[in-house]
């Protein structure tokens, strides 16, 4: 077959073109090695003039804000003829495990259309402490708030039985750990219709995280920074060691996770004495599941706290001084004043709840009540660090909580990846060192808006879901309309008009009815 010219030309050409294209790669390959290596520069040089100015500023935005109103038809919740039944909870663990249990109640309590009854907060776990819901938390703002989501009783109500008033029995059941919504509208619901009332305890997560719903996991974030507010004297409390600290400039907040339960779990014992690592591994036999854990292996894949001392290391590394101010909160460090003496030197200006006011403030904040208010000063800090986020309760939910009040800034050490470098430090190879904690720390989220990528919780970072756009690209991420809550408000009136007309009609039936036996 005879080729056009411009094809004998190509040919012709061939293997020049062959030379150029290698040429071509051998040169995008250059360009791309010296920006990879101008990129690595680049970042090296960020890591070295990191500006701690910028750590004390609330995190960029890009457009978002935190929004948990509904954004799509939300029922009014069943009225007292309408509900399926009472759901009575109680919550063990601390008082965030508490807190996290109450938000998957509520929820529990809306798919299954039943009265929730205020959650009982275990007396029995480590706060040993007596003061339930109504003790802890502003029980008039938390019925006000969820008005439009959940029907709230104070207790389960009296029935009559024989003419005489007796507490409706509520049927107990042990909930199985991340039970799906599925579970509570088939196993719980046939129960609570059967009786009329549930117990279900102990419900420490005990409905699954994952709910692909958005709308139930945006009533979650009502509940947890809408509906949970604390009651006034532990706010004020807050308030007034906020304003203390604030006074004297910006302070940060971070939460000390170095006490006997976390290390004892963690099995992060060989930095103690041998007389506190018997107190530690009887602790750990007496409450934790049975299994070998080597010291080292768990430091190196991150499951160790951060003693204090790391913790001033990683302060110092970012460009922290002596003159920053700290508010503290833990429970009793483990090991004593020895472990807190690095760290002290480092960072002298040290506060916690009892050190920072007047003693009448220490008289008020014991027990789950001394947890709130350090929750309280670490949610209004200006940023927070949590040394220990795997599990912690406290640090997961101020993680997120910051998130959604604001993007607040929140310094999330990489255990896993500092823990090579404080370990080449304790065997004397310290070159290098604070530009390789650098390195690691400006990798570290600082509390922007991010996709939630498992094991990430919900309660830890609740975005998309509870934040919105008023302009996206995404229709689902739009704002809601500004007078939701009065859309809401007029449904929940109709709802409320309608039983009340219910309840007169049966009454003047009932009336008729006793008329006609009379008569008869």
């Amino acid at each position: 077959m005879r080729r056009g010219p411009g094809e004998a030309s190509l040919r012709r050409r061939r293997v020049p073109a062959r030379l150029l294209v290698a040429v071509a790669a051998l040169v995008t390959c250059t360009i791309w090695l010296w920006s990879s290596s101008t990129d690595l520069t680049l970042t090296s040089y960020k890591a070295q003039d990191v500006d701690v100015n910028k750590l004390w500023r609330t995190a960029n935005s890009n457009g978002w804000r935190a929004s948990s109103a509904p954004r799509s038809y939300w029922p009014p919740p069943p009225t007292e003829s309408e509900t399926n039944g009472y759901l009575r909870v109680r919550c063990n663990g601390g008082l965030n495990q508490q807190r996290t249990a109450i938000c998957n109640a509520v929820v529990a309590a809306r798919i299954m259309n039943a009265t929730l009854v205020l959650p009982e907060l275990d007396t029995n776990s480590f706060w040993r402490d007596e003061s339930g819901f109504i003790g802890i938390y502003d029980v008039p703002h938390f019925i006000k708030t969820l008005k439009y989501d959940v029907r709230i009783a104070t207790s389960v109500p009296d029935i009559i039985t024989n003419r005489k008033a007796k507490k409706l029995k509520a049927y107990q059941i042990r909930p199985p750990r991340d039970a799906s919504v599925t579970w509570y509208t088939t196993v719980a619901l046939e129960k609570m219709k059967s009786y009329g009332a549930i117990y279900l305890t102990p419900f420490s997560h005990r409905l699954a995280e994952d709910i692909n719903d958005p709308e139930i996991q945006r009533l979650r974030c009502r509940v947890n920074y809408h509906a949970l507010r604390f009651k006034p004297n532990i706010m004020k409390t807050s308030s007034e060691i906020v304003n203390k600290l604030r006074s004297e400039g910006h302070f940060m907040s971070i939460h000390l996770r170095f006490e006997m339960d976390m290390l004892a779990f963690a099995g992060c014992i060989d930095i103690f004495t041998p007389q506190e690592q018997k107190i530690l591994i009887k602790y750990r036999k007496e409450n934790f599941a049975e299994k070998e854990l080597v010291y080292r292996e768990r430091r190196l894949i991150g499951k160790c706290p951060l003693t204090p001392e790391e913790v001033g290391l990683i302060l110092r590394a970012l460009g922290f001084d002596n003159t920053t101010h700290i508010y503290l909160a833990s429970g009793e460090l483990f090991g004593g004043k020895r472990f807190m003496r690095p760290f002290k030197a480092m960072f002298p200006r040290l506060e916690n709840h009892s050190s920072v006011g007047p003693g009448k403030l220490e008289e008020n904040t014991r027990g789950l009540a001394g947890s709130a208010v350090d929750y309280m000063v670490c949610l209004l800090s200006d940023n927070f660090m949590p040394t220990y986020d795997g599990p912690s309760n406290f640090a997961n939910n101020l993680i997120g909580h910051r998130l959604y009040y604001g993007f607040r800034t929140t310094i999330t050490p990489n255990r896993k990846a500092l823990a090579p470098i404080f370990m080449d430090r304790e065997v004397g190879s310290t070159a290098g060192f604070e530009e390789r904690v650098r390195q690691v720390m400006m990798k570290t989220y600082i509390g922007g808006p991010h996709k939630r990528i498992h094991p990430e919780p919900f309660n830890t970072n609740s975005w998309p879901e509870c934040f919105c756009q008023e302009n996206p690209r995404n229709h689902a991420d739009k704002c809601p309309p500004d007078n939701i809550y009065e859309v809401l408000e007029n449904q929940f009136r109709s709802e409320e008009n309608e039983e009340s007309i219910e309840v007169k009609a049966t009454s003047q039936t009932d009336s008729i009815s006793q008329t006609e036996e009379t008569v008869i």
